[in-house]
């Protein structure tokens, strides 16, 4: 990504380059006349010249208008992504491709993300988050709270891997971990789930010892997750990684209404 970047700029001052001969000749002949309207002219150039860069760098921050929606299968991400979009339920399998849709965020500026819901096969997974991050502004990654008891290695393998790709993007995104499914009476609470992954990902980052990324080559990546001779806590990481709790079906059922709100407030915070 910095090579591209840096061909992009290049580019853009190779085009003011060509330019120069035509530029110098238009001065001399000028200065020849009046030298106050050449330097007008001159100031003129330089400031539509810093427009043009400015524009450039503008245009790469807002296409990163991206929201990826990523986690284990059966997290029910595709029903947070369907309820984000709609309001209602529906009924959702797992899929083995990428599904998007522009979100209007809910806040005074009226500005929109493009919610991505990514496959959570493990097959999959990893390649669709390669394709999609370089345009993310965040990701949501999504856990089952019910089944986290039980899937906490498995999730814990996932968000280190996505975790080391987060920290090695240019354009670090926001990060969030929502904690799905708290309608049910098995769910566990956003503060355990972070205690208990901080402990998981302790473990994980000894054992798989700076593992290196997928997604980015090697020498992009940090060595490991959190500091070196203390237990790992998500404080000490480079990206703020925020926890909340939803629940995409509701305490009501398929008929009721989703607890999805304080997810709504995040997505316009960070939008």
């Amino acid at each position: 990504m910095a090579s591209m970047d840096s061909r992009r700029v290049g580019d853009v001052s190779g085009a003011g380059g060509s330019f120069q001969p035509y530029l110098d000749s238009l001065r001399q002949e000028l200065q020849q006349k009046d030298p106050t309207f050449v330097s007008v002219v001159v100031a003129l150039l330089a400031v539509l010249l810093t427009l043009v860069f400015w524009r450039f760098v503008w245009s790469r921050k807002s296409s990163q208008r991206a929201v990826l929606f990523v986690g284990l299968c059966d997290s029910g991400k595709t029903l947070l992504f369907v309820r984000l979009l709609t309001g209602h339920y529906r009924d959702t399998q797992t899929s083995i491709t990428d599904s998007s849709a522009v979100y209007k965020v809910n806040n005074n500026r009226g500005n929109s993300l493009t919610l991505i819901d990514l496959p959570g096969h493990e097959s999959l997974r990893l390649q669709f988050l390669d394709r999609f991050k370089s345009s993310a502004r965040a990701v949501v990654f999504v856990v089952d709270s019910a089944a986290f008891q039980r899937e906490v290695k498995d999730v814990a393998e996932f968000l280190y891997q996505v975790l080391i790709d987060s920290m090695g993007l240019k354009n670090t995104p926001s990060f969030l971990i929502a904690c799905n499914k708290q309608d049910s009476a098995m769910a566990k609470s956003a503060k355990l789930i972070q205690q208990r992954l901080e402990e998981e990902l302790n473990t994980l980052r000894v054992t798989r010892s700076a593992a290196p990324s997928s997604l980015d080559s090697p020498s992009s990546v940090p060595a490991q997750l959190g500091k070196k001779g203390k237990e790992f806590e998500f404080s000490q990481l480079p990206l703020k990684v925020e926890f909340l709790e939803c629940s995409a079906k509701g305490g009501r059922g398929e008929g009721g209404s989703a607890d999805i709100q304080d997810l709504e407030k995040w997505l316009a915070k960070i939008a």
